[in-house]
């Protein structure tokens, strides 16, 4: 068995908790976590105190995971995560595999859908269709990662972020909030506009009386690629997923837990990853089964 520990116990750690619970092969030690959250495990404060745990999935805001990773494979711990700021993940992912390689340790990040598993379907589009533009539109539906990072900004009470696709790749950001007592409105605004998560998208800010009256985990995605494959034009390749948010990041992290465990020391994206390793079961079934 897998001894595995939860970081952090929002959304995303409540979906991982259920996934791990299903899991043949996964052995559910600990979550750590500030808050008293009602589970059948220990719950620890720090991660200083974690210990005994092969895998330490990372349930926290994206802006803390480097940190986070950095200090857990520092002790030898593997880690899965599903950090997700896309531009920043290239430098990321160098700066843990060398602590990883020093530590004697493995970890898979990004391992959610976007980054994660859409990211290995248009790998293999890339292949299939090695000249070409993919395009991904996400949505419509809430995106976790972006609702987090509004729920940061000084004077957020509550809020949500809406991921609307436009076509061809282009998105549109639909943010609903409830404000502090006291919050201007204008800045609250300035501040999610000017956040990373979304400069280079058109975003839309909306002041509203209740944020849970709105709310919806579904989300979804189309990747589209068009190409040549050889000399051959008009080559097309299409995916099309809808899905509960957490509950697909929460099991892919989980896969994870079981995949970074046979990975050499280094940091990895699901890209790097033979899919197999992500499964349950004997090799030659698997492949009996799948190919």
């Amino acid at each position: 068995m897998i001894r595995v520990a939860i970081v952090g116990f929002g959304n995303i750690g409540k979906a991982v908790y259920e996934a791990v619970k299903r899991s043949e092969d996964l052995a559910l030690s600990c979550v750590v976590s500030s808050r008293d959250v009602d589970v059948d495990v220990p719950v620890i404060k720090n991660i200083d105190d974690l210990k005994d745990v092969d895998v330490a999935i990372l349930c926290s805001p994206s802006r803390s995971v480097p940190e986070l990773a950095s200090k857990l494979l520092s002790k030898g711990i593997c880690t899965a995560d599903s950090y997700d700021i896309h531009t920043n993940i290239a430098e990321v992912r160098l700066k843990l595999d060398a602590v990883a390689k020093e530590n004697n340790a493995s970890a898979i990040m990004s391992a959610g859908w976007d980054p994660g598993s859409d990211s290995v379907v248009r790998a293999l589009m890339t292949a299939m269709i090695p000249r070409g533009i993919t395009y991904t539109n996400f949505g419509p539906g809430m995106s976790m990662g972006h609702t987090v990072a509004v729920k940061a900004v000084s004077g957020v009470k509550n809020a949500l972020s809406m991921t609307i696709p436009s076509g061809a790749g282009v998105h549109k950001r639909m943010v609903y909030v409830e404000l502090e007592e006291g919050a201007d409105f204008d800045e609250v605004a300035r501040a999610i506009k000017e956040d990373e998560y979304f400069a280079h998208d058109e975003t839309h800010v909306a002041l509203v009386d209740s944020v849970d009256a709105l709310k919806d985990m579904g989300h979804g995605v189309n990747i589209f690629r068009k190409g040549v494959s050889g000399s051959t034009d008009n080559q097309r390749a299409e995916f099309n997923m809808s899905i509960n948010n957490p509950a697909l990041t929460g099991q892919i992290l989980a896969s994870s837990a079981r995949a970074v465990v046979k990975q050499a020391p280094g940091c990895y994206t699901m890209i790097q990853i033979p899919p197999i390793d992500f499964l349950y079961g004997d090799t030659d079934e698997l492949i009996k089964a799948l190919v």
